[in-house]
């Protein structure tokens, strides 16, 4: 067991306080409610993705399916504007043009078939188009409210890191000329016992584990010198003897 002056091993109390806190501050970084949130939009906007991908891609299949139901109508107008054009100019045979007015006819419901088509894919495409606009208005919902959120986090992890520099040299000044045997021990301690190195012993109790000690312990710990690091027989930590009324 090292020994180290009893003004360090009182100062390393207040280490362990500021370390402590830089712990705090770590898994508030972690833990910050943004975070949690931000995950929370990334996936539904990922569902909603799959969802705007699948309605653009029926809309873009029904506006072409539309173009050739248009396409199809068109043609037969055509053709039947030019065989009208050829019956009212009265040229031709009888026969041929008796046989223009039967195509007329076969045209008319050729046409009003197509044009019935053509209604109905209007009438599904304007249907998709709806429920597009109604995804493509969610995720741009989705998109401003994690914009927002990533602005709350950044300033939240702004804050934190402000501080944790603040602790940080506020700890080195608290560290600077420890004794280097007690602070390797301290360290060691720390990364076994959850971050927690050395602790104050107030009467019966250690601070750390919150234990009280038995009074054949706490008559040994009393009998060594004020130099002498003494740990806790309860949680193995630094115990950190006080002048008496602190």
């Amino acid at each position: 067991m090292p020994n180290a002056p009893a003004a360090d091993q009182r100062r390393l109390l207040d280490v362990q306080a500021l370390d402590t806190r830089l712990d705090q501050l770590a898994h508030r970084r972690r833990t910050l409610p943004e975070l949690a949130r931000l995950a929370e939009l990334d996936t539904q906007l990922a569902d909603l993705h799959t969802a705007l991908v699948t309605s653009q891609t029926a809309v873009a299949d029904l506006r072409r399916e539309l173009a050739k139901a248009e396409a199809d109508v068109q043609q037969v107008r055509d053709r039947a504007a030019r065989n009208q054009s050829r019956l009212d100019s009265g040229q031709g045979t009888a026969k041929d043009l008796q046989a223009l007015q039967h195509e007329l006819e076969s045209l008319a419901k050729r046409q009003g078939d197509l044009e019935e088509v053509e209604l109905e894919v209007m009438e599904r495409l304007e249907a998709h188009e709806s429920a597009l606009s109604e995804v493509q208005a969610a995720h741009a919902q989705l998109v401003a409210g994690k914009t927002e959120v990533e602005t709350q986090r950044d300033a939240a992890l702004a804050e934190i890191d402000a501080e944790v520099a603040q602790v940080q040299a506020q700890r080195a000044t608290a560290a600077e000329g420890l004794d280097a045997g007690l602070v390797t021990l301290y360290d060691r301690l720390r990364a076994q016992l959850g971050g927690s190195g050395a602790a104050a012993l107030r009467g019966r109790r250690c601070e750390g584990c919150r234990l009280e000690l038995n009074p054949l312990d706490l008559d040994g710990i009393k009998a060594k010198p004020d130099d002498a690091v003494v740990r806790c027989e309860e949680c193995g930590r630094i115990l950190v003897r006080l002048p008496e009324g602190q």
